[in-house]
């Protein structure tokens, strides 16, 4: 009688999940998640993250004891306390979903090397996290393991063939000497963002039936909230970005989205070949970044005196989440118009996003600086054009912005217009930057 542990990480799920399916193969299976020590003690478990954390934990022992079995939970080392299982269960197989940090990729070999001085084998799935495995499609030759420009990726992702959905498992068998412990401790609830795959898969239902059709014509309007608001499912393996491509279907909706998991996928490919993006510039343009706490501070706080750049930073305090053009607007104005580091903007939104992924948060933060992947490094998203165009009637800067709610079209983006006893009137500061000058400074910096 074979026994395996099914070693759960980013992918808090029993629906389209390959690694439980593969475990489950066995006539007894330990659905096993540890509290990883290094994890825990570090900056990645922020307040939000741990919360969504617990209530999918809370979830994912649900769903597994509707099928039989129960989620065995521990908190340590994660390579010793998978070990002290395996040995207590005699597990002949560990699965695990690969995934493609730093972090990960080391703990994954020393798990695998651990386990094999018991004589125990690692079994690592690809596109558990992903739609497409990393390595999938690369550019070819002999020096280019990953593609660097999306447009060329996304035409190679489109054209290759995606796996079959994975079975969710009918039963599962518990060893009978295994030590469950405790159960997960769950969270306290969050009106915004409850976690767990029952509750994403509530939210996928309801996006793929309604409002994904008008995705391409919607996604950039700051004060509709009309995109999916699925990352923070995806981000914890809640939900399967594989079957969400699946069931996307057909129009320029849909075929916008899934352009999207196309470029999780893109920015996960990259990382896996250059872990080192996490910190170091992708691509390095001799950048001399300016050291201002006192600018820091207020993009921070969304105190810039830039209304649609402190929207964008409240909403962020506030929910945990951003809209993406308004973290695109807000990025550009921290590294091109106060030419303050990337790593600073990457390292806030790492506190404060419940959707903070560190292949998706960093690169696109490399992307937006210039020192990423972008095709056109120089580019500066002017702000105000940027209001103008995606929230043309004010609504998202009012709503994020009180101390203007009751100024017009006109004003609420330019309220300096109105002059110095009117903004302090109404409470809101000047802004920190001539945006008409950040432009030109930025390309001279860039140039010398």
């Amino acid at each position: 009688m074979t026994t395996a542990i099914a070693l759960f990480t980013r992918d808090l799920r029993v629906h389209d999940n390959p690694m439980l399916a593969a475990a489950a193969e066995a006539d007894r299976v330990v659905p096993l998640f540890v509290l990883d020590d290094d994890i825990q003690r570090s900056r990645f478990a922020s307040p939000r993250r741990t919360r969504f954390l617990d209530e999918s934990l809370t979830d994912l022992d649900e769903n597994l004891r509707g099928l039989g079995g129960r989620l065995v939970l521990r908190r340590g080392a994660l390579v010793d306390e998978v070990c002290r299982i395996a040995e207590e269960v005699d597990a002949a197989e560990v699965h695990i979903c690969a995934d493609v940090s730093g972090y990960a990729m080391r703990r994954q070999a020393r798990l695998a090397e651990a386990l094999s001085a018991q004589r125990r084998e690692l079994r690592c799935h690809d596109e558990v996290v992903t739609v497409l495995a990393p390595g999938r499609v690369t550019p070819g030759g002999a020096d280019k393991d990953h593609f660097t420009v999306f447009t060329p990726y996304l035409r190679r992702w489109l054209e290759t063939g995606k796996r079959p959905p994975a079975a969710k498992p009918r039963r599962l068998r518990l060893p009978s000497r295994l030590s469950i412990g405790p159960r997960p401790a769950g969270g306290s609830a969050d009106g915004t963002w409850p976690g767990g795959e029952t509750e994403g898969r509530r939210r996928a239902d309801r996006w793929l039936g309604g409002g994904v059709r008008a995705y391409h014509e919607r996604h950039d309007d700051l004060a509709a909230d009309a995109t999916s608001q699925l990352s923070p499912y995806l981000h914890f393996g809640c939900l399967s970005a594989r079957e969400l491509a699946d069931r996307a279907g057909r129009g320029e909706g849909p075929e916008a989205f899934v352009r999207q998991l196309a470029w999780r996928d893109f920015h996960h490919q990259v990382l896996a070949a250059r872990p080192e993006a996490v910190h170091e510039d992708y691509r390095p343009r001799g950048d001399r970044w300016h050291r201002d706490a006192d600018a820091l501070r207020a993009w921070k706080q969304g105190r810039t005196g830039v209304p649609i750049v402190d929207a964008g930073m409240r909403q962020l305090l506030e929910l945990g989440w951003m809209h993406n053009r308004a973290r695109l607007i807000t990025g550009s104005f921290l590294t091109k118009s106060l030419y303050l580091d990337w790593r600073a903007g990457a390292w806030h939104f790492f506190d404060h996003l419940v959707d903070g992924d560190i292949a998706n948060n960093c690169l696109n933060w490399q992307w937006v600086a210039g020192t990423g992947t972008d095709t056109r490094p120089n580019r500066v998203l002017n702000p105000l054009r940027q209001a103008d165009r995606y929230d043309a009637g004010g609504d998202y800067v009012r709503r994020w912005v009180p101390e203007l709610a009751g100024l017009g079209a006109g004003d609420v983006h330019r309220p300096w217009r109105l002059g110095d006893d009117e903004l302090g009137r109404l409470g809101y500061p000047a802004p920190i930057v001539d945006l008409d000058q950040a432009r030109e400074r930025f390309l001279d910096l860039r140039q010398r």
